[in-house]
């Protein structure tokens, strides 16, 4: 951020995109802190932050439109403990939440990424998927740029409770996968 500014704060926010385990929690905060301290204005850092939140998300999405169902089908077949009814259901699941879980999903650590594949294979409107991504991305890092710019030399503060919240969300996930994965183990006998 200090060699390219507002620029450099959007380029770390699509590369945290498409790299998931890069902290938007710290990026987003210090992107606040510069625009505080008068290194880049407060509307850029939101602008550019939030300009590389669709990006990053449009390149996975693209992704998901290449991928496309059958190869993700295909792919299922291939994996232990997945089925191609297990591609059908989401696809159903997002079929009837898809826009909801865009909009929602963009302010889950991990999910924000992962979300834009399924809209890619599901043949979400490209326009409606950047809308929601937009908007989604556009709250998120806002309540972080607008953390970092007012609490200024303290906005590292933040980290704790973004990451109290960051593992709350991990933990539900690796549950879930576990739950998954015995209750598969349990079917197949």
């Amino acid at each position: 951020m200090d060699v390219l500014g507002a620029p450099g704060a959007g380029l770390l926010i699509a590369a945290e995109n498409l790299f998931p385990p890069l902290p938007s929690e710290v990026f987003l905060p210090l992107a606040g802190f510069a625009a505080g301290q008068g290194r880049i204005s407060l509307v850029s850092a939101l602008v550019f932050t939030t300009l590389g939140s669709v990006l990053g998300a449009l390149a996975l999405y693209w992704l998901g439109v290449k991928l496309g169902t059958e190869r993700l089908r295909a792919l299922a077949k291939r994996l232990p403990l997945f089925q191609e009814s297990d591609v059908d259901r989401a696809n159903a699941f997002f079929d009837r939440h898809g826009g909801k879980a865009v909009l929602l999903g963009r302010m889950l650590p991990v999910f924000r990424s992962l979300i834009s594949i399924p809209a890619g294979v599901n043949r979400m409107p490209v326009w409606r998927f950047a809308g929601l991504t937009l908007l989604g991305s556009a709250m998120w890092n806002s309540l972080f740029v607008f953390a970092g710019y007012l609490l200024g030399d303290n906005w590292h503060r933040i980290e704790p409770y973004s990451a109290v919240f960051e593992y709350t969300v991990l933990g539900i996930a690796v549950a879930a996968v576990a739950w998954f994965t015995v209750k598969r183990l349990r079917h197949r006998g």
